[in-house]
C-alpha cells in the first residue's frame, strides 16, 4: 500500500507513453490520417533504408566512444579525491559539481564558441603558428559532438566512480602490501575490481541517454555529426510521421538495451579475471 502512489505514477508516466508508441510504431500515417492497421511497414523500413541504419549505428558508436573517453578520464579523477585528498573532500567534490549550476545548453553553445571556424581554438593555433588557417573538421562533425558530450557527461562518471572508491576498506590495501603486492598490483587486483560497480553505473548513466541526446548533435554536429535522435524529432515534426518516428524511438531503445546489458557484462567479465 506505501508502494502503491509510486507505482501508479511511474506507470502512468513512464510505462503509459512507453506503450503507446510500441502502439503507433505499428501504425502508419499518410500526411494527417492516420491508419491503425497492425503492420510491421516502419520497421522494413528502418531496416532496408542506409540512412536510417548509419544514424542508429552512428548513435550507438558515439555513445560507445563517448562512455568509454568519459569513464576513462574520471576514473583518475574520482582516484584522486578518494585516496589522495584528506582534508575539504567536500570542496573537491563540490568542485566537480560545478557543470551543474550551468544550463546544459550554454555549456554546449560554449564549445560551439572554443571549436567555431573563428573560435578561442582556432585563433589560438594559428596565434602560434601551428596552422595556417582555420580548422574545419573541429566543428559541425562528429568529433565536436564526442569532445562536448564527454566533457558534459565527466561529473556523471565521476561522482560513482568515487562512490566505489570510498567504500573500498583501506586495510585490503595494506594487506596487499604486507603480502608483497606492488602499488600497481594491488590497484589491478584490489582497487579496479571493487570499484567496477561505480564504473558499471556510470557506464550505464553515460551510455543511455547519450544515444538518445539531440540538443548536442543539433548545435555542433552538423549533418556529419547528425544522430537517431535528430530524425527522430524531424519524423514528429516536419515529416509529421509519428508511426516511424515511434519506430525509430524503439529501434533505438532495443540497441540501448543490448548495447548496455553486453557493456555490464564484459565489465563485470573484466572484473572477474581481474581478480
Amino acid at each position: 500500500m506505501l508502494t502503491a502512489p509510486g507505482t501508479l505514477y511511474v506507470a502512468l508516466m513512464v510505462l503509459g507513453p512507453a506503450a503507446l508508441a510500441v502502439a503507433y510504431s505499428f501504425w502508419t500515417q499518410t500526411y494527417v490520417t492516420l491508419d491503425r492497421t497492425p503492420t510491421l511497414a516502419n520497421f522494413r523500413e528502418i531496416a532496408t533504408d542506409p540512412l536510417y541504419r548509419t544514424l542508429i549505428l552512428r548513435s550507438v558508436i558515439v555513445a560507445g566512444l563517448v562512455t568509454f573517453l568519459t569513464v576513462l578520464l574520471a576514473y583518475p579523477v574520482a582516484y584522486y579525491i578518494a585516496f589522495h585528498v584528506y582534508r575539504r573532500k567536500a570542496l573537491w567534490l563540490l568542485l566537480v559539481s560545478i557543470p551543474f549550476w550551468t544550463s546544459y545548453l550554454l555549456r554546449v553553445f560554449s564549445w560551439k564558441l572554443v571549436l567555431g571556424y573563428n573560435g578561442v581554438l582556432n585563433s589560438a593555433l594559428i596565434w602560434l603558428g601551428v596552422i595556417d588557417k582555420p580548422l574545419e573538421w573541429i566543428l559541425f562533425d562528429v568529433n565536436a559532438v564526442v569532445l562536448t558530450l564527454t566533457h558534459a557527461w565527466a561529473p556523471f562518471a565521476i561522482l560513482p566512480i568515487f562512490v566505489s572508491l570510498e567504500k573500498i576498506d583501506r586495510s585490503l590495501l595494506e594487506a596487499a602490501k604486507d603480502l608483497g603486492e606492488g602499488p600497481f598490483r594491488a590497484f589491478f587486483r584490489v582497487v579496479l575490481p571493487l570499484s567496477m560497480p561505480g564504473v558499471i553505473g556510470a557506464t550505464l548513466i553515460i551510455f543511455i541517454p547519450t544515444v538518445g541526446d539531440y540538443v548536442t548533435p543539433a548545435l555542433v554536429g552538423g549533418s556529419e555529426g547528425a544522430m537517431v535522435a535528430n530524425l527522430i524529432q524531424v519524423q514528429f515534426g516536419k515529416a509529421n510521421n509519428w508511426p516511424l518516428g515511434a519506430a525509430l524511438a524503439i529501434c533505438a531503445m532495443l540497441c540501448v538495451t543490448i548495447a548496455a546489458l553486453a557493456a555490464a557484462a564484459l565489465l563485470r567479465f573484466l572484473g572477474r579475471r581481474i581478480r
